[in-house]
Formats: structure tokens, C-alpha cells, sequence
């Protein structure tokens, strides 16, 4: 059977730490490794009647990725209430951005895998602050279904940066995350280390398939909270090949 021609589509939402001492809304420490809950408050925990206040210098390094990535300043921004449950996020909510974010339509160029004498420019919708939530922890292994919950993490300052979806194989998606990641490191905005959960992404992959002069678009699969370079890039094309064969086991 010959190969249909396929574009493959690929965008990535890369969850970026920020280097600062404090929580985003509180001052509770961001010091990773400490016991579990035991760097939490009223404010982090969603106590009835706990105020917030800004960390501004989690504003300053948002504002400092953001220029790094040619994104524009905007005059205004705001706060958004992204609604879900989840045990680990105790006010029911995430504190986050969505239409008018700190930082908006920027780029990043990037040397092509495929011929490092050309540069790629991938777009960048948004890069936007939230507040992270905690951690489940799953007592799998032993059999008995136990689930603890650290709370450590809420509140932790976040730049979400999430790209157009301009990359077309999983190599060009490495070369991305490691200049995002060089330049994040470089100025001092987090250090993006992957191991202690610095850094995570979330990629979005699907298939543009012309068969026989039709355009096919597969189905938009997100892989979440991925930890490794590497593992970004089985993910992807492991989510590639899957693709390809579904579509034409069903056509």
C-alpha cells in the first residue's frame, strides 16, 4: 500500500515555573523538597475569607519571558477562573489567564532540523500566568487504592506559553522546547528543571491526510504533563503512526 501524503500538525503548551521565593497569591515558600503540606496557608489552601496578594516579581519574570519571545505587553490584563474538581486543588478554581494574557502573539525562531541552514519561525498565541495546583500521589503498586494529596504546589507561579500549531515533526518540537528552555534558563526566569516538575508540556498533535485530493483531519489528541525532552518526542510520533494507521484502517 503507498504512503498517503500527510502534514503532520503539532502545537505545544509549555508550563514554565517561575524563579521566585514565593507562591504567586501568598507568601508560603516554593522551596522544593520540603515534607508534604507544610508550606501551605489560608490563601493557597482556599480558606473561606483568605485574600491574595500579587507577587510582583512573578509579574517581572512573566513580563521578562514575555519580551524574550517577541511577545507584545499589553496595557491591561486580567484574571480568570478555570473551573474544575480535583482533589488536589482545594478552592474548586485555578487562578488563571485566557483572553487577555500578560503576554500575546510572539515567536520563536528555531534552526531546522532538517537543514540547520534554515530557520523556522514558530508563532506564539499567548504566554499567560496561573497558579499551579498540587500533587496526587496513588498508592498503585501496593494494591490497595490509597490516594494522598501534597498541597505544596498550589499556588506556585506558572507561565503557561503556548505555541501556534506550527511544528510538523517531533525533532522540530525538541529544537523548540530546547531554545524556549535555553532562553528561560539564561535569563533567569526559572530553571526548568524537568526532574522536579520546573517544566512540563502538553502537546497537541493531529493529521492532515489528502487522500485522493481530499483533505482528512484526524482528531486532535493532547499528550499532558510530560517531564522529558525525549519523552515528547516518542509521544509524538508514537501519536503520529497511531494516527496514520486508524484513518486509513477506517477509510
Amino acid at each position: 500500500m503507498s504512503q498517503l501524503p500527510t502534514t503532520t500538525v503539532i502545537g505545544l503548551e509549555v508550563h514554565v515555573q517561575l524563579k521566585t521565593e514565593t507562591k504567586l497569591f501568598c507568601s508560603c515558600s516554593t522551596k522544593f523538597g520540603s515534607p508534604p503540606n507544610t508550606q501551605v496557608c489560608p490563601v493557597c489552601l482556599g480558606l473561606p475569607g483568605a485574600l491574595p496578594v500579587m507577587n510582583e516579581h512573578a509579574i517581572e519574570l512573566a513580563i521578562r519571558a514575555g519580551l524574550a519571545i517577541n511577545c507584545s505587553i499589553p496595557p491591561l490584563t486580567k484574571w480568570d477562573r478555570k473551573q474544575y474538581f480535583y482533589p488536589d486543588l482545594p478552592k474548586g478554581y485555578q487562578i488563571s489567564q485566557f483572553d487577555l494574557p500578560i503576554c500575546a502573539d510572539g515567536c520563536l525562531e528555531i534552526s531546522d532540523p532538517a537543514d540547520p541552514s534554515a530557520v523556522r519561525r514558530i508563532g506564539i498565541t499567548r504566554a499567560h500566568l496561573e497558579e499551579d495546583a498540587g500533587k496526587s500521589m496513588h498508592d498503585e503498586a501496593a494494591g490497595r487504592a490509597d490516594s494522598r494529596i501534597d498541597l505544596n504546589r498550589c499556588g506556585t507561579p506558572l507561565l503557561e506559553i503556548v505555541s501556534e500549531p506550527d511544528m510538523r515533526t517531533a525533532d522540530e518540537a525538541a529544537a523548540y522546547l530546547t531554545k524556549l528552555k535555553e532562553t528561560m534558563v539564561h535569563l533567569g526566569v526559572s530553571d526548568c528543571e524537568m526532574q522536579e516538575g520546573s517544566l512540563r508540556v502538553d502537546a497537541n498533535v493531529n493529521l492532515h491526510i489528502d487522500k485522493h485530493g481530499e483533505i482528512i483531519a484526524t482528531p486532535i489528541v493532547e499528550v499532558k504533563n510530560m517531564n522529558s525532552f525525549r519523552n515528547v518526542v516518542a509521544a509524538l510520533n508514537y501519536e503520529v503512526d497511531r494516527q496514520y494507521l486508524s484513518l486509513i484502517h477506517i477509510s
